[in-house]
């Protein structure tokens, strides 16, 4: 391969994925420099910032570069947490704890099936909806969606659960931090909330690190734990739907694989002090991007077109996710 071919492919990536890319940068600097100046949250500026400028996520020339902003840089910021972390701080949460964030999972997918028959909608929505509030958001709505049976409404429902569940963890990244300040927890009791409530991991690292950095740790962790059970909800889903529709493998997240590898290099002290200084600073600045671009992309009337009766279920599964994890923190049986 020539120099001129080296050449002419940077170009062609620039041509498609610069221009978006470039945006996420500029509205993550602009957030970087209000926080430094006023002290808010940068992630939460970017947040904002990116939502005014929702008209550009359409736009031929910038849409590829803010949906790749979106999304793989993302997974790389998560996935470089992971030198954050340490094998004692997550047994540190100890298996009331992880048997908490099963419980959760299961809850707010049994409600998804029962608002769904309350409001009129199908056992597909119910499974869609349920499963992405309980999960990991988006991603797993598109894993879910994959592997149940289709019909008439998927693609619709799909769109709508994919936009509903961004939309309400963009409120819930803005909102929760606030609310669970207000109940008098401490931080580590806030980040196991919001790692156990929020939908999205985007906004799950925005809410987590604008309250400190050890909420925004503990949130990570109890969020990539519930991430890595999207395998084995698609596992018993595909298997409860055998020979009654078409699905595929259900395979981990590369990101978490490569949050967990640092993890447990990090643990074993494989990781010189000055590499992780660095990966953190790399984390850092591709979340911010990444959550500039998560801003571009969400519009809040897009999830209006649907119909209350959807919008309702999704809301319901939201708010009764989050009751029930505040109800399990104030009694105390997790120890956090």
């Amino acid at each position: 391969m020539t120099f001129t071919t080296l050449r002419n492919d940077a170009a062609r990536l620039y041509a498609r994925f610069g221009p978006g890319l470039l945006i996420a940068v500029v509205i993550g600097a602009a957030a970087g420099f209000l926080s430094d100046h006023y002290g808010g949250p940068a992630m939460l500026f970017a947040l904002l910032i990116g939502m005014a400028f929702n008209y550009l996520a359409t736009e031929p020339r910038f849409s590829p570069g803010i949906e790749f902003g979106s999304k793989t840089l993302l997974r790389l910021g998560v996935a470089l947490l992971g030198v954050r972390v340490t094998a004692s701080e997550i047994a540190a949460l100890g298996w009331e704890a992880a048997l908490a964030i099963v419980a959760l999972m299961a809850l707010t997918i049994g409600t998804g099936f029962l608002a769904a028959r309350l409001f009129g909608r199908g056992w597909r929505f119910g499974l869609l909806t349920g499963g992405a509030v309980a999960i990991c958001g988006a991603s797993a709505a598109l894993a879910l969606a994959a592997a149940i049976p289709r019909n008439d409404k998927t693609e619709r429902n799909t769109l709508f659960t994919v936009i509903s569940v961004t939309t309400l963890s963009t409120v819930a990244m803005i909102v929760y931090p606030i609310l669970f300040s207000a109940l008098d927890l401490s931080d580590r009791q806030i980040g196991f909330l919001i790692g156990a409530t929020i939908h999205d991991v985007a906004q799950v690292v925005g809410a987590g690190y604008s309250v400190s950095e050890e909420t925004g740790d503990l949130a990570a962790i109890v969020k990539l734990m519930r991430v890595s059970m999207l395998p084995v909800v698609l596992l018993i889903v595909m298997l409860a739907l055998r020979g009654r529709g078409e699905g595929q493998a259900p395979k981990m997240p590369s990101f978490v694989i490569g949050f967990a590898v640092l993890a447990g290099l990090n643990s074993l002290g494989a990781i010189p002090d000055a590499v992780v200084a660095v990966l953190e600073d790399a984390s850092r600045l591709l979340l911010i991007s990444a959550i500039s671009a998560l801003g571009v992309k969400t519009s809040l009337k897009a999830m209006t077109a649907v119909g209350g009766g959807h919008i309702a279920v999704v809301v319901l599964e939201t708010v009764l996710l989050a009751g029930f994890a505040v109800a399990l923190v104030a009694s105390g049986v997790l120890g956090i």
